[in-house]
């Protein structure tokens, strides 16, 4: 495997002393996982945080092998996870997406979704603009990975609460009914934050 590519940081998990296995998402190969060596040192940990993009190179021998991973920031969006409310929707979309897809299956229009919907989260004045297409993403991502056309129509800040508390037990009985950890529970504090402003 070689690929250079710009790619959406979803997690990094500490790996021995000073590195980390990144799991991030590529627009050409989809999620991958890679080693990076000194990921946890000064110069490379304020890049490998969820929902930074960066320009990937990654390599392995074989198939079999987990690749190595060099990494460089494109765009950090690492101020916006100071912000309680912004932060809650990066770590929830990033999770969500780790722990869902596929490895090396590309789905370029979830690349492109996610990347659009970390733009709206760090950019838009307030929550009314970001969470509808935070709903749109969690419909796309079902619909991509096989289950239903789901629809739901975001209206004002309470109707896309609401329509979000619809979809969340096609998430959880989907998508995440066998994954490790619980990965709703960060939802749920997102959709309890969303509801204090609503």
């Amino acid at each position: 495997m070689q690929l250079k590519a710009p790619a959406i940081v979803l997690a990094s998990r500490a790996h021995g002393e000073n590195a980390v296995i990144l799991r991030a998402l590529t627009a050409e190969a989809g999620l991958v996982a890679a080693y990076v060596a000194g990921g946890q040192g000064r110069r490379l940990r304020p890049v490998v945080i969820p929902g930074n993009m960066i320009e990937a190179d990654i390599r392995a021998r074989s198939a079999s092998q987990l690749p190595f991973g060099k990494v460089e920031l494109v765009t950090s969006r690492a101020p916006w996870l100071g912000e309680p409310l912004p932060a809650a929707a990066i770590l929830w979309v990033t999770a969500l997406t780790a722990s869902t897809l596929p490895e090396r299956n590309p789905y370029p229009s979830l690349f492109e979704a996610l990347d659009g919907l970390l733009e709206a989260i760090c950019h838009a004045p307030s929550a009314r603009g970001w969470a509808p297409a935070l709903l749109s993403y969690e419909a796309l991502l079902l619909r991509e990975l096989g289950y239903g056309g789901l629809k739901p129509e975001a209206g004002d800040l309470n109707h896309t609460i609401a329509a979000m508390r619809q979809l969340a037990p096609s998430l959880e009985r989907y998508l995440l009914a066998d994954r490790y950890g619980d990965a709703m529970a960060a939802r749920t504090r997102l959709l309890e934050r969303l509801a204090r402003i609503a």
